[in-house]
């Protein structure tokens, strides 16, 4: 018999899942996460558990977190561990922000979609008591010198062609779990925060006469699947350059969710907390690092510098802006001449729609020479840790994500990333040039064939809070319950009387982020027009204010718009 339940209408998702995790208490096996798997992802029903020791299978996306519209699915909270690294003093805490967090933070503070705070993140950061804060659209400039000079490698050399992209986590565990004979065609370059992290560790550790077990390296990323990506075993090159024992080069991923959670924790808003700019030894990256959170945008950003190494002349304004690429087609496909080359390329996100397109491929024996695979919808800026929309369009809401980050690369002199003087920089010295020795040992990496279609779990090198710790009750107080309002957990009895060390024993928070719930006792119904009654939307906190069991089949939550179903009885 297997151990994950109800799995008809559900992903089943392993206890130790290194990005998700289920709040079996929340879930009311509505079938959207199945859904979402299956259609857009085209996991889960492509492997059976009988075969895989009853091993649940995921690529770590977060698409089922972004559709459960009762958080019972969720991203592992890496936030508290965090803060408590910042409280302690025992680091140095560097944060590098990924540009799809920038479009998509306000939204957690009324702001709209699309509404760029770049300036506000970075000093909301300052104020949780982070060191230093870098923009990760350098390294996206660094994974551009590297990914187009492979790629211009690649087809002067006869390599294996297409070139597939590799910043993209997911896509590159679903190739390893499903298309294993391909592996030779994904880029070595690392994603730009697994590339940007040992640099930190190495080359700005030794401007800043810093020890690298010193510095504790946090990605805010758009993305559930880089908490996957951080600890995979061949990333400690830093820790190989610095000749010690292995250890992460990127220490903890928060997601965009996770970051606006931490705020309010903290009672911090992201609308007062002022502005701040990011640190000077690697301030930022060119619009080409930019547009690296859209579908379309890595392979664009690669093209611009991949035009100047062939030629030695900047690209026009028709590369600047390759309309050929953008959009939101599941798949497009372009040729693009530079010089005398004809570069057949193509553009795809939602791993569904790689499927789709890697069989076309087989079958048509169809030549490319690039491919860009985002298995999220729109690309990062949809990923599974971003802001989600119960009951809303959500393809408007990337769209307007999209588009601030075009509107900013098309307002910024810095367009390219060979243009970048502090990616000069850090080749001058540290790297030499693309595709050097060392840039090899800390910007490159290999993979591994997962085609078992199971995993030995062991391999997540991640400590977890155990889920089947049972909380304390109280014995004169059954009838009061305590919700934690980071993850949704239930305390039954009275949470005050714990000491303060107790945790949430699913996200750790401490005692005071409980909020009471007072269950009703056995008492006659109370008339909808008394005047203490009031039921709490359980997605996203409204209030209600008298018996809303009289309100229609159709009443809706005015903030987020789920049915009255999804309330519950407050005191």
């Amino acid at each position: 018999m297997s151990k994950h339940e109800n799995v008809d209408v559900r992903v089943p998702v392993e206890d130790n899942n290194p990005a998700i995790r289920r709040i079996e208490s929340l879930c009311i096996r509505c079938g959207q996460c199945k859904e979402v798997c299956k259609k857009e992802i085209s996991v889960g029903h492509h492997y059976d558990l009988l075969k895989t020791k009853d091993t649940a299978i995921c690529i770590h996306c977060g698409q089922c977190v972004n559709v459960c519209p009762t958080n019972a699915l969720v991203e592992r909270h890496d936030w508290m561990d965090v803060s408590d690294m910042i409280k302690s003093g025992k680091k140095k805490i560097v944060a590098i922000t990924s540009p799809s967090v920038r479009v998509a933070l306000g939204e957690e503070f009324g702001m709209v979609a699309g509404s760029y705070v770049e300036k506000q993140m970075v000093a909301a950061l300052r104020a949780l008591g982070v060191d230093y804060v870098f923009d990760t659209t350098f390294a996206a400039d660094l994974t551009i010198m590297e990914e187009a000079s492979e790629l211009i490698d690649r087809i002067q050399h006869k390599k294996p062609l297409p070139q597939f992209t590799s910043c993209c986590p997911a896509w590159v565990k679903f190739v390893e779990t499903y298309y294993p004979h391909l592996l030779p065609n994904i880029s070595t370059s690392k994603s730009p925060i697994s590339m940007f992290a040992p640099t930190i560790k190495t080359w700005f550790a030794q401007k800043e006469g810093i020890a690298a077990q010193d510095l504790y390296v946090v990605a805010i990323t758009p993305c559930t699947a880089k908490k996957f990506e951080i600890t995979r075993e061949e990333f400690h090159d830093a820790a190989d350059y610095h000749q010690e024992k292995p250890y992460q080069d990127c220490d903890k991923v928060v997601t965009t969710k996770e970051l606006a959670n931490w705020l309010r924790a903290e009672n911090k808003d992201l609308t007062t907390v002022g502005e701040s700019d990011y640190d000077t030894l690697m301030p930022r990256g060119s619009g080409a690092g930019v547009i690296f959170g859209n579908t379309g945008g890595v392979m664009e950003a690669a093209i611009r510098s991949a035009y100047y190494f062939i030629t030695k002349q900047q690209p026009d304004e028709n590369l600047l802006k390759l309309e050929a690429v953008r959009g939101l087609d599941g798949v497009r496909e372009a040729s693009v001449t530079i010089d005398n080359l004809s570069l057949r390329v193509a553009i795809v996100h939602g791993t569904d729609n790689a499927r789709k397109f890697l069989a076309h491929m087989e079958e048509t024996k169809q030549h490319y020479d690039f491919v860009e695979v985002m298995t999220c919808p729109g690309g990062c800026i949809g990923g599974g840790g971003q802001p989600k929309h119960i009951g809303e369009d959500m393809q408007e809401i990337r769209k307007k994500r999209i588009a601030s980050l075009y509107d900013k690369d098309a307002a910024m002199t810095l367009r390219n990333s060979h243009d970048n003087p502090h990616i000069k920089a850090v080749y001058e010295e540290f790297y030499g040039t693309p595709l050097s020795e060392r840039a090899e040992k800390l910007l490159h990496t290999s993979y591994q064939t997962r085609n078992d279609l199971g995993e030995d779990a062991t391999k997540y090198a991640m400590d977890f809070q155990k889920m089947t710790e049972t909380p304390k009750e109280s014995s004169t107080s059954s009838d009061i319950k305590y919700r934690c309002t980071i993850c949704g957990y239930i305390y039954e009895g009275d949470i005050t009387k714990e000491s303060d060390e107790y945790k949430c024993p699913i996200c750790t928070v401490p005692k005071e982020m409980f909020e009471v719930i007072n269950e009703p006792k056995d008492e006659p119904e109370e008339s909808s027009t008394s005047s203490d009654v009031k039921y709490r939307c359980t997605i996203c906190g409204y209030i209600y204010e008298g018996d809303i069991t009289k309100e229609s089949d159709e009443y809706k939550c005015p903030i987020c718009t789920v049915p009255k179903e999804m309330f519950e009885k407050i005191a």
